[in-house]
């Protein structure tokens, strides 16, 4: 057990709220681990503030003179973060006017925190696997291969084995990363901090602000200390400073904290929250509510256009001799001469034929296709039309194949 001065000496120095056993077991991990090169691991859901743990081991490893840096990896576009990771030459890529140093050359030395690390695209992943086993790496556009010196904490808030089952994450690198695992606790999990970290927010709003600070009576704390916090930490201070900004009365009741609490019903059965499931779910229900549009669409053009044919045809019928059915196949070569009574129903076998033979993946792989097409090819625009990130439209074309 470590002593609890060297404990509270870190929280003091980087912030840190709560006696939670859990808590502390979490920080006791990161200061063993910190003199050491080992990799850490630092998983736990979104807004727990997983943030802090890869500061606490730099600050205390023999690193922490050298460089410190931080990346998001969830933040970069696919396109451009291994040029953000380990640098390009110049001329490597349109608009690669001079060569660049990447960020796991800038941190030579230091330590290097990834965030979201889940995030990683499978090339990248392979790239960032070398560099844990070699120190080895190049850089976009180059053949000559340098070396880093570099501590690796990463961090995600996703299911790794999960993404690794589903071919999203490599399993090797999985295993080179979680060397040391540190798991940070959800708040709901720490419940005897939570009012800590209330009054804490609450405190820090009222002296930026210059007004008397709120406090809970006594039901209203049980109210907070028992509530779920789907977004932990994160929802917690928005919480403080969203009473503290706009009620009235400095003094608050389990109805004034109610009114901003969302309801907790469907947290009855809760799970792990992932951003990008959530993106892919949402993206993929307004992508096919446009497809089923579209289709209406597609469905009563070719309603018109049977009409037409069907129109034509039987004037033509009227008009010219028997003779002549050759010159119709040549006008209309798509078009085929069929008799009246086929005509009559093939409105309907369209209609009812259409949905069964088209899959899933076919109505996306074609809505994307019409959607890069409107746009010049552009992925942005094309990817604002479907209500969905550039990333997950990238995700969706390699997925489905589409060559652009």
């Amino acid at each position: 057990m470590m002593d609890n001065s060297t404990l509270l000496s870190v929280k003091q120095r980087f912030g840190i709220i709560g006696n939670s056993p859990l808590l502390n077991r979490a920080l006791e991990v990161a200061l063993r681990v910190a003199p050491t090169d080992l990799t850490v691991l630092v998983t736990g859901e979104s807004g727990v503030g997983k943030e802090f743990f890869p500061q606490v081991i730099h600050a205390h490893s023999a690193r922490k003179h050298n460089k410190y840096v931080a990346v998001n990896c969830g933040a970069i576009p696919e396109g451009t973060i291994d040029s953000e990771l380990f640098g390009h030459e110049k001329g490597a890529f349109t608009g690669a006017i001079e060569a660049r140093k990447g960020y796991f050359e800038e941190a030579d030395g230091g330590t290097i925190f990834l965030d979201e690390v889940g995030e990683l695209p499978l090339a990248t992943q392979v790239r960032l696997l070398r560099v844990l086993q070699t120190g080895e790496f190049m850089r976009v556009g180059s053949a000559k291969v340098q070396k880093t010196n570099v501590r690796v904490v990463a961090a995600t808030n996703s299911n790794l084995m999960k993404a690794i089952a589903d071919g999203r994450f490599r399993e090797d690198l999985y295993y080179r990363l979680n060397t040391v695992p540190i798991t940070v606790p959800a708040l709901r999990e720490r419940p005897e901090d939570i009012y800590m970290l209330f009054r804490r927010f609450a405190t820090e709003v009222a002296v930026q602000y210059k007004m008397p600070a709120i406090a809970l009576n006594e039901e209203a704390r049980t109210m907070l200390e028992t509530y779920y916090w789907r977004g932990n930490i994160r929802q917690l201070k928005n919480v403080a400073e969203q009473i503290s900004a706009i009620e009235e009365s400095r003094d608050i009741t389990p109805q004034v904290l109610a009114k901003y609490l969302v309801d907790e019903s469907s947290a009855s059965s809760p799970t792990l929250t992932q951003s990008a499931k959530i993106e892919d779910m949402n993206s993929e229900r307004e992508l096919l509510y446009k497809i089923l549009f579209d289709m209406r669409s597609d469905i009563n053009d070719l309603k018109r256009m049977m009409a037409d044919l069907h129109s034509g045809y039987s004037s033509y019928r009227t008009t010219s001799a028997p003779s002549e059915k050759s010159e119709v196949k040549a006008l209309l070569p798509h078009a085929p001469v069929v008799s009246p009574v086929e005509e009559e129903y093939a409105e309907s076998e369209i209609v009812d034929e259409m949905p069964r033979e088209m899959t899933k993946a076919d109505m996306q792989r074609e809505q994307i296709v019409k959607a890069l097409r409107r746009n010049g090819g552009s992925r942005r625009a094309a990817a604002a039309e479907l209500f969905m990130s550039e990333r997950t439209l990238y995700r969706k074309i390699k997925e489905l194949n589409i060559e652009e």
